[in-house]
């Protein structure tokens, strides 16, 4: 067993204050909703192996995360979700990111995904997820993306990506848009997690900020355990 996997283990181990279960794992859309709303907060990783996933998920897991997003950049990342939710003991809630196609949908929720991302609006991602009754969450810029997601039946939009134009943006689109939940992702940190829900955010996720690249393949996982901790400081103050 690898390093990371050990360390993954003993964190899964370890005893953690009693959270609020929400039935995670439930497929129903309206507790998963409800969980993204009371948590506010999606870290979202991305790497190449299921070692570094295991041990990215269990350096945010340290730092306060309870939503998890695995994004499928990698061969097994349907393993990785699969190994969170059979040793599920911090009541996580775990969805799969950049799902392009109906098979990866079926994947994702056969190995416990519970909501499911996309980096765009990909109509047939959207079918597939509404016949499994799954949360689905795809991924928009323009206003028009926007709301062509939200009339295919998406339950949050994702602004991705998020860093060109800021909270600012966010504020702009809900003006005329106010009955469509959005999330952004990619250019949020702890220094305008407050901005992005003060602009109408329902939640975030956070990829670079706190799951920066370069830490994931240097194995830094107690920085990336402090940065969680900071950004998750700054939702619980926002």
């Amino acid at each position: 067993m690898s390093a990371a996997a050990q360390s993954f283990d003993i964190v899964l181990g370890e005893a953690d204050p009693p959270l609020m279960k929400l039935a995670t794992a439930s497929l129903d859309k309206a507790v998963v909703l409800s969980r993204i709303k009371a948590e506010r907060a999606v870290a979202i990783i991305r790497t190449d192996s299921i070692e570094r996933a295991l041990a990215a998920a269990n350096a945010v897991i340290a730092g306060g995360f309870r939503i998890i997003e695995i994004t499928f950049s990698f061969r097994e990342a349907s393993k990785a979700i699969a190994k969170l939710a059979d040793n599920n003991e911090h009541d996580l809630l775990l969805g799969a990111g950049t799902i392009l196609t109906r098979e990866q949908v079926h994947e994702a929720v056969d190995a416990g995904a519970r909501f499911l991302v996309s980096p765009c609006v990909l109509p047939e991602v959207i079918e597939a997820a509404h016949e499994l009754q799954v949360a689905v969450i795809p991924g928009a810029f323009t206003p028009t993306e926007i709301y062509t997601a939200h009339s295919l039946g998406a339950d949050i939009v994702k602004i991705f990506p998020a860093i060109k134009f800021g909270p600012e943006y966010l504020k702009a689109v809900r003006g005329p848009l106010p009955q469509i939940r959005i999330m952004p992702t990619s250019g949020v940190d702890a220094s305008n997690v407050a901005d992005w829900f003060r602009a109408g955010a329902v939640a975030v996720g956070a990829v670079s900020s706190v799951l920066d690249p370069e830490l994931i393949r240097n194995g830094d996982w107690n920085e990336i355990t402090k940065r969680t901790r900071e950004f998750m400081d700054a939702v619980r103050a926002a």
